[in-house]
């Protein structure tokens, strides 16, 4: 129900006090408002209105979340509770330095972590998110080779990128070259040679990619792309598969952007805020954002003096309570950072071994921290589609995986069950999903039309488009 369904004339759900006579207030008459369209409810039907609404959503906190490529691990308490202390939150970027010291040595720190799991030098917190990042990453790069007196204006992507990966370069002003996949879906060295020449500025990659392979001729792609004097751009969303275990930097990488949100429990999901990080070699720090903060020894700084800067891509200094939350993760997890990466991929081969027999999974069988299956021989058998799949996933109480993505796997179901969820769970999804196979085949209309438990069951979502219902108006015509 709508809020104003409980809406009954004389209802409020305030006391004020009487006014005071002799104080009058005129409201001149262009300031009045004509019509108030407001309900007229008590304080008890606000709350539970608004309790009801909240035990509609879903999240971490809720179940499993299996969303492939974002990552979506439950978040420990104690992160948010240190990040809503009153010496976190109530703070102002207009602060002096000499009263923020503590605020900036988080931030020092943090970004000092950073480095070092990701085999950089230096780094910026400002991005507020994963494709902000990208962005800055690719603004980096741009600048550094027209400093050195490079006319390039070509990004290369693989066609298993991310959509922000083409985005982020486009708005950079390149022109994206996408190359193929080869037949064990990584990138066709081939295709890469023949791709690159006088005008590539770059490649951008996600190691392991978004089938959740890791790219097994790394070092040599980076040579390439290094040889005709051209960047490395490390994609940083599938960084929970590697940490502790490999190094971007090691791997060749120039540049490198972390999802805060994603990898180091923030927590992702519910429109942020996020925070996208872009470490670099030692090369290119004169052309990160201004400012960064410094240590002299004896006191944190904001340096703003930076040569060739790209110059501020956020307001201020980056989303801080994110950052906050973040630093407390990477402390608390230490050195059990090398086993969060050696649980998110076993989990994610459990669930491969499980469900091969029925469900195809193409390329590697050998996968990271996420898999993606595909429903073709389902759909081309039973005329179910994966979408049908995922909304009949709704009913099981399980939020549904990533869908179609990546665009080279046919039907795709992307998974990523993390590291954070049980044995117990990762069992209990598995049989879901054989039961939904075994569906397909014996009662394929009841998957089609799913979901059936949900509070909003089957949309058209051909009407949605061409009709969308903007306001509450609209609902009720």
């Amino acid at each position: 129900m709508l809020i104003f369904e409980y809406s009954k004339e004389g209802k409020k759900a305030y006391s004020l006090p009487s006014p005071i006579e002799d104080v009058e207030i005129e409201i001149p008459e262009n300031l009045r408002r004509k019509t108030l369209n407001l309900p007229e409810v008590s304080e008890i039907d606000i709350v539970r209105h608004y309790i009801k609404l909240s035990q509609n959503n879903y999240g971490v906190d809720s179940g499993f979340y299996p969303l492939g490529s974002c990552t979506m691990k439950y978040n420990p308490k104690i992160n948010e509770e240190i990040a809503s202390w009153e010496k976190v939150t109530d703070i102002h970027p207009y602060q002096d330095e000499s009263s923020i010291q503590g605020s900036l040595e988080i931030m020092y720190r943090l970004g000092k972590a950073l480095c070092e799991i990701a085999g950089v030098d230096n780094i910026t917190l400002q991005p507020a998110a994963g494709a902000h990042g990208e962005y800055t990453g690719i603004k980096i790069i741009k600048k550094y080779l027209k400093t050195h007196g490079y006319s390039k204006n070509e990004i290369i992507v693989p066609d298993s990128a991310h959509g922000t990966n083409p985005a982020s370069s486009a708005m950079a002003g390149f022109r994206v070259v996408e190359i193929p996949s080869n037949e064990k879906g990584c990138v066709d060295l081939d295709a890469l040679h023949e791709a690159v020449n006088e005008k590539t500025a770059g490649l951008m990659l996600t190691n392991p990619n978004t089938l959740g392979i890791f790219e097994e001729n790394i070092k040599e792609i980076a040579e390439i792309i290094h040889d005709a004097n051209g960047l490395l751009y490390y994609d940083g969303a599938n960084l929970n598969a590697l940490m502790g275990y490999a190094k971007p930097g090691d791997m060749g990488f120039d540049v490198v952007h972390f999802n805060l949100h994603k990898t180091f429990s923030t927590p992702h999901g519910g429109g942020g805020p996020g925070s996208g990080p872009v470490g670099v070699k030692e090369f290119l720090k004169d052309y990160l954002p201004y400012p960064v903060v410094e240590y002299d020894g004896k006191k944190y700084y904001l340096k703003y003096d930076i040569k060739h800067s790209i110059g501020k891509i956020k307001g201020f200094y980056g989303n801080f309570g994110v950052i906050v939350k973040a630093y407390a993760y990477i402390l608390t997890m230490g050195n059990s950072l090398k086993r969060v990466s050696e649980r998110a991929v076993l989990n994610a081969n459990y669930i491969a071994q499980k469900l091969k027999d029925l469900y195809e999974l193409p390329y590697s069988e050998l996968r990271k921290h996420e898999i993606v299956l595909s429903c073709e021989k389902i759909k081309r058998e039973t005329g179910v589609t994966a979408l049908d799949i995922a909304k009949r996933i709704l009913d099981y109480g399980i939020h549904a995986p990533t869908i179609y993505f990546p665009l080279i796997v046919k039907e795709a179901l992307m998974i990523e069950p993390t590291e954070t969820e049980s044995k117990e769970e990762l069992d209990n999804f598995i049989d879901v999903m054989r039961k939904i196979y075994k569906e397909c085949y014996e009662n394929p209309e009841i998957v089609k039309s799913a979901p059936h438990n949900t509070k909003i069951k089957r949309l058209d979502n051909i009407k949605a488009v061409k009709n969308p219902v903007l306001s509450y108006r609209m609902l009720r015509r």
